[in-house]
């Protein structure tokens, strides 16, 4: 078991700001008197560094599967070949494979991202949907709960880097090449089909609670190939008389368990040294659950308030020198009684 931390959090705006409002180094208000500054020479300056900003990121494209981009804190625009999809702290992103996109801040706070790539395409679970594609009424999101990109737009550009990822003979199969276009990848006429990014805030999920202790799958969000996506928000617990609000002791038999701890506080958790911005592994087979004396605080709790995702994988894990570089060593033996 491994468990990486961090403290920086961010918080959620009510709502994403305009370009002219993006913490770009603008003069707010009018100038002084005999000031020559207007609006529209301000809001030029805004966007001509805007412009600068952009240049100095790449586009990128992955051609292998499917991301799941998690804000946990700041605010960025996704610009990307279908239009721009302003985002904000707790919105899930969903980039089809071989989408090219680039992310550009907006705001003063960093932007924190969550990254989950799959190799295949990231949809809603089946049982949420009819046959014909639409969310039942049964299912915790549906369409009004997704934000789709604006109208394309023209970029007068020439000889434009876009860095893609692919299959190849690279470390794992994997390699990259950076193809140069004539003209801007954003230059489209538009779009048509059903494929296309979208954003969906954590926030406009509803829950579905029970009696008694519901599983995981309860809290599902997204599926793809051998993984499915979690999340856990604030909500009410069980309420049988006899319940145990925290969860029971378990193994994931067949599945590997990433959780990203968001925001809140994790009672089931006290103890472990578990707080926002953390990471926890735990491999399949692997028995886990509560810290010590989490049973017995929970009994009498009627709301949990934490905000985490998890990922299950249904192939095994392998740590990088990412992982390596944060772990918390003492973290698997925070079950060990004082």
């Amino acid at each position: 078991m491994a468990a990486a931390r961090s403290n920086a959090h961010g918080q959620r705006p009510d709502a994403a700001p305009p370009l002219q409002d993006a913490g770009l180094p603008c003069r707010r208000g009018g100038g002084g008197r005999g000031s020559r500054t207007t609006a529209a020479a301000r809001q030029r300056r805004c966007a001509d560094f805007l412009c600068r900003r952009r240049r100095d990121l790449a586009l990128y494209r992955n051609a292998i599967g499917d991301e799941c981009l998690y804000i946990h804190g700041g605010t960025a625009r996704v610009e990307t070949v279908f239009g721009d999809l302003d985002v904000w702290e707790g919105d899930y992103v969903i980039i089809p494979r071989a989408t090219t996109h680039r992310i550009v801040p907006t705001g003063d706070a960093p932007v924190r991202i969550y990254a989950i790539e799959v190799n295949s395409h990231i949809t809603p679970p089946k049982r949420y949907l009819s046959r014909y594609g639409q969310f039942l009424e049964h299912a915790p999101f549906c369409e009004r709960d997704l934000r789709v990109p604006t109208d394309p737009y023209v970029v007068d550009e020439r000889n434009v880097e876009v860095y893609i990822k692919h299959r190849g003979a690279g470390v794992n199969g994997i390699s990259g090449t950076i193809h140069v276009q004539p003209h801007h990848p954003f230059d489209v006429v538009g779009w048509d089909g059903c494929l296309w990014p979208y954003a969906f805030n954590i926030s406009d999920y509803e829950p579905l609670t029970g009696r008694v202790h519901q599983p995981p799958p309860t809290h599902q969000v997204f599926e793809a190939h051998n993984v499915i996506f979690c999340n856990f928000v604030p909500r009410k617990v069980d309420y049988h008389p006899l319940a145990i609000p925290v969860p029971y002791y378990h193994s994931n038999v067949d599945s590997d368990e990433v959780m990203f701890y968001a925001a809140g506080d994790y009672e089931a958790r006290r103890g472990s040294g578990i707080a926002a911005g953390s990471i926890s592994l735990h491999p399949m087979g692997h028995a886990h659950g509560p810290q010590p004396g989490a049973y017995e605080r929970s009994i009498g709790m009627e709301t949990f308030d934490e905000t985490a995702v998890m990922v299950d994988t249904f192939a095994p894990l392998l740590l990088g020198e990412g992982a390596f570089a944060t772990e918390d060593p003492a973290y698997m033996l925070s079950w060990n009684e004082n």
